[in-house]
């Protein structure tokens, strides 16, 4: 059971992008619960109404492919989580340009946009904490996965410049680094591993997922919710720059 830090976001409020569902749905959960006023973000419009609707916030729909839509995103928070992702699994020889350019702009222009854009309001009141999702494969590569470690290290690089110029003004930006975690879009990838690693999909979970892990499960949501719900705390105010792994082991290798 996830043990609740505590936390009091009444008056703050916290853009959170793929909120509708997985680590972002529970974020968006776990600050609502903190008292935050919640943005959800989410390219499936039903998903983000739904999770408005459980947090008390605020549904947007927006695709982050597209840009220019992300850069006219409300720029008034105070806490920016950026989550959303997607996942293509293939041999680098095989890789499509198109969809590695897709992740690159979801996955690290996007978030980028989006810094930017609520930079001003948290430098104006003197305070913000930026949080991005990365992974155990923005620190480590894996096979077959270019494009995604490619897009999580270059996200690790833009927390550490966010960390280092918000720090004057009050502002945190840090990574959480989780392995995989049990959602929607590790569910979609156990096919595409069993066909390249030439394993029934029964087994993908257990000899790729959790193969380099010291404890054999899978991360859940509402962990990876807690850590980001830490790093809102008086407590964490000197943790910037940082990537903080939450991977059962996974990086002790």
């Amino acid at each position: 059971m996830t043990t609740v830090v505590d936390l009091d976001l009444a008056g703050r409020t916290a853009l959170v992008t793929g909120a509708g569902s997985g680590i972002g749905r529970a974020v968006a959960r776990r600050l609502a619960a903190a008292g935050a006023e919640v943005l959800a973000v989410d390219v499936d419009e039903q998903a983000a109404k739904e999770v408005a609707a459980e947090t008390g916030g605020r549904p947007i729909r927006a695709d982050l492919a597209d840009l220019d839509r992300t850069a006219a995103l409300p720029g008034q928070a105070d806490v920016l989580v950026n989550n959303a992702g997607l996942q293509v699994v293939a041999a680098l020889t095989e890789f499509p340009d198109d969809k590695f350019s897709l992740l690159q702009r979801v996955m690290v222009e996007a978030p980028f946009r989006l810094v930017k854009l609520v930079l001003p309001h948290m430098y104006a009141r003197g305070w913000g904490r930026i949080v991005n999702i990365s992974s155990v494969h923005g620190l480590l590569a894996s096979p077959y996965k270019a494009a995604y470690v490619t897009a999580k290290h270059g996200l690790e690089g833009l927390s550490k410049v966010t960390a280092l110029e918000g720090a004057a003004h009050g502002v945190t930006s840090n990574c959480v680094n989780p392995a995989f975690v049990r959602t929607p879009l590790v569910d979609r990838q156990i096919a595409d591993q069993a066909r390249l690693n030439d394993l029934p999909e029964s087994e993908v979970i257990e000899k790729v997922m959790l193969e380099r892990a010291a404890i054999k499960r899978l991360v859940e949501p509402a962990d990876v919710a807690e850590l980001v719900a830490y790093l809102c705390t008086p407590a964490a105010a000197l943790i910037t720059g940082a990537s903080i792994t939450i991977d059962g082991g996974w990086t002790a290798h």
